[in-house]
């Protein structure tokens, strides 16, 4: 059982033999080597077998002792035994079976087998020497017919190993041919994508070249259309030049007959203001002829003068040829040297006149200033009547405007409400020439009113000017071009609801931001209303509209009215983005155009005539103060409007009214203040205290300075 035991040790020991261990190296047939080159080698024990060998012999070595007395072998058995293992491998190497049966064998291996046990490097064992032949013991036979079945069935499986591998082997090879056959197949199909490829390209090329060549061809057909289009462009620009030429020259003769004509006109016209010259010269009813002889011969011989260069002009004609613009200029200076000379007697013959009549006119000065001081006094009894009258209704006062007022008021809007609808066509026309003309007449109102300033005298008087040719019918400049209103027939309308729109405007913004603006502004129009009544009538119809108070009016809601259109007839903006107008802006606007009212009532234009009234005098600001104090007072308004209206006027009513103005500013101190106080809220105090100090330092002081602004004689001598 102990050897059944050793038997996988010994087998053990034989697989970790060189013979046990087969290693396949796929590169031997290239070396010429046979893979079963190893196994025919004869077998060998391992060098690990030495342990088993000694168990064997020593265990072999106690079973002959045991037995010593039935077997007369010494205990060389066991060492036989051993050496017929050991000889094993002799046999397999030199084809014998033969093992040492000598009684010292024993030692010598059971020795080397301790030192192979004790040596860390096995050694291979060599046989003991053998003398003889010795049969071997059933189990060593079993043991090496298991071991020689063993050594068979590893040779079977490297065989069946080797097959396998070179099965594998002819697999991979075949695997690998049809790989390179696949490839190969890849390639050709891909060097017949490249041809194809290659092919088409060059069929793409050719067919973009085709079209490269017939748009060449349809790019040649256009240049030679564009070119053949262009000439014939030339050609009609060439006959158009020709038709303009031939235009041109129709034009110029035309407009030399034009000329001539004018030319004969001009002379015509030359000859007869000479004539008048002479006339007026050798009139024996003229009552200035006896000293103005010398002076009117002097006219009629420079008349003659220009009635012989007109005459030389004409000589030129006669010969067939126009008249130049050079010789047209000659001639029109000519006639207007002539007119001047006609103004000039006219000058001179009513300075004469005026001379004689200044005995006439002393008397009759005289004679109005007497009636001026006895209209001055019924006017003053007639006013303290009233102001008498108004104190004993003074416990109440009247809610709205007087009957006349408001009749007034009526007639100015209406006859503004004319006028609007008289250029309503002119105003909404869609003509392009008239819509230019339209902007033009606006510009050349409008602009020099934005350019009103306190710089100068000659500056006022320069726009004023501007204005009143442009009013008169005469030719202006605006935007590089001349206009005029005589261009249509709505213009005049127009031009003036413009103007006067522009000037309350001036009024609701440029005043209001600074109040010494108001006495510019006030002069021009004030000279403007003058020259062109209809101007002052729209003028207030657009104040009266802006600023109710003017007139003076007090809006009252009516039943069914909202809000917004109670507030828009008291004069506010209503916005529909930002909603209502504040307090402080709307008071800002009323005082600048109430300002704008009191300077123009107050001034007159310097350079105008003087003769009668004043288009809007004094006498409207009186009663513009008289009716603010029969009426309910408003809260904040009245108490604004009173103090602005008595700081820009106040001085002149003063001069002009004298007593009368002191018993109405006491009026207001005495007995309306304290309504207007009544009304007032605690945070809206501050108009009301400028206006009673105002009262109390006139009142104190005797006196009311003159507003600030106000333009003095020198302003203009500037």
């Amino acid at each position: 059982m102990q050897a059944d035991s050793l038997r996988w040790t010994t087998i053990e020991a034989l697989k970790n033999s060189p013979k046990g261990k087969v290693h396949y190296d796929p590169h031997w047939a290239e070396r010429g080597e046979d893979i079963l080159e190893g196994y025919q080698e004869p077998p060998s024990l391992s060098s690990y077998s030495a342990p088993v060998v000694g168990r064997l012999g020593a265990l072999h070595f106690h079973k002959s002792r045991s037995s010593s007395a039935s077997c007369e072998f010494s205990p060389g058995f066991s060492s036989s035994s051993s050496g017929s293992i050991l000889s094993l491998n002799h046999r397999n190497n030199n084809g014998l079976s033969t093992v040492s049966t000598a009684s010292n064998a024993i030692p010598d291996t059971v020795q080397s087998v301790s030192e192979a046990s004790t040596d860390p490097e096995p050694r291979p064992v060599s046989p003991p020497p053998t003398s003889g032949l010795v049969l071997l013991s059933p189990k060593a036979m079993k043991t090496a017919g298991r071991i020689i079945r063993f050594e068979e069935e590893t040779k079977e499986k490297a065989k069946l190993a080797f097959r396998r591998r070179q099965e594998e082997q002819e697999k991979l090879v075949a695997a690998a041919v049809f790989s390179e056959s696949e490839q190969l197949k890849r390639f050709e199909e891909l060097m017949e994508l490249k041809q194809r490829q290659d092919l088409q390209s060059v069929r793409d090329m050719m067919d973009r070249e085709t079209k490269e060549s017939i748009g060449r061809q349809e790019k040649l057909k256009e240049e030679q259309r564009h070119r053949t289009k262009i000439l014939n462009l030339r050609l009609r620009e060439a006959e158009q030049q020709r038709l303009r030429e031939e235009e041109l020259e129709r034009q110029r003769h035309a407009e030399g007959r034009e000329r001539l004509r004018t030319l004969n006109s001009i002379q015509e016209e030359v000859l007869q203001l000479n004539q008048v010259l002479n006339q007026v010269l050798n009139s024996p009813k003229n009552p200035s002829a006896n000293f103005l002889v010398q002076s009117l011969a002097a006219l009629c011989q420079r008349g003659n003068q220009l009635c012989s260069q007109v005459s030389e002009v004409v000589r030129k004609t006669t010969e067939g040829d126009f008249p130049s613009v050079e010789d047209m200029t000659v001639a029109e200076r000519a006639l207007h040297d002539m007119r001047a000379l006609i103004h000039q007697q006219q000058e001179e013959v009513s300075r004469a006149e005026e001379e004689k009549k200044k005995e006439e006119e002393a008397e009759q000065d005289e004679q109005r200033k007497k009636e001026a001081e006895l209209k001055a006094k019924q006017e003053a009894e007639k006013k303290a009547a009233e102001t008498a009258k108004e104190k004993a209704k003074r416990a109440g006062l009247q809610i709205g405007p007087e009957h006349a007022t408001v009749k007034w008021h009526k007639e100015l809007h209406d006859s503004a409400a004319a006028v609007a609808q008289s250029f309503e066509e002119f105003s909404s026309t869609k003509d392009a020439k008239l819509k230019k003309l339209k902007l033009n007449l606006v510009k050349a109102a409008v602009i020099p009113v934005s350019q009103i300033s306190s710089k100068s005298g000659s500056h006022l008087r320069e726009i004023f000017e501007k204005l009143d040719k442009l009013l008169g019918g005469k030719s202006v400049q605006s935007g590089g071009l001349a206009v005029s209103v005589t261009l249509h027939a709505q213009a005049l309308p127009f031009v003036c609801y413009k103007l006067a729109e522009k000037f309350v405007k001036q009024g609701e913004e440029e005043v209001a931001a600074h109040f010494e603006a108001a006495f510019p502004i006030a002069a021009v129009a004030s000279g403007i209303w003058e020259q062109h009544p209809v101007f002052g009538e729209l003028f207030l119809a657009h104040l009266h509209k802006r600023c109710p108070y003017s007139i003076p009016f007090n809006p009252q809601k009516e039943k069914g009215a909202s809000d917004t259109e109670h507030y828009r007839m008291m004069g506010y903006r209503v916005d529909e983005s930002s909603g209502l107008e504040t307090d402080d802006s709307f008071l800002k606007r009323m005082s600048g155009m109430i300002r704008l009212y009191a300077a123009i009532i107050q001034l007159r234009w310097p350079y105008g005539s003087k003769q009668g009234p004043a288009p809007h005098g004094l006498n409207h600001g009186w009663r513009w103060l008289a009716q603010m104090l029969n009426m309910e007072p408003q809260r904040d308004t009245t108490a604004t409007l009173l103090f602005d209206f008595l700081e820009v006027c106040g001085n002149a009513l003063l001069k002009q009214f004298q007593g009368q103005f002191w018993k109405l500013l006491l009026l207001l101190k005495e007995e309306y203040f304290p309504r207007i106080k009544a009304v007032t809220e605690d945070g809206q105090m501050g108009s009301l205290i400028r206006l009673q100090h105002f009262l109390e330092t006139s009142l104190r002081n005797r006196q009311i300075n003159p507003p600030k602004g106000q333009l003095t004689s020198g302003f203009w001598r500037s």
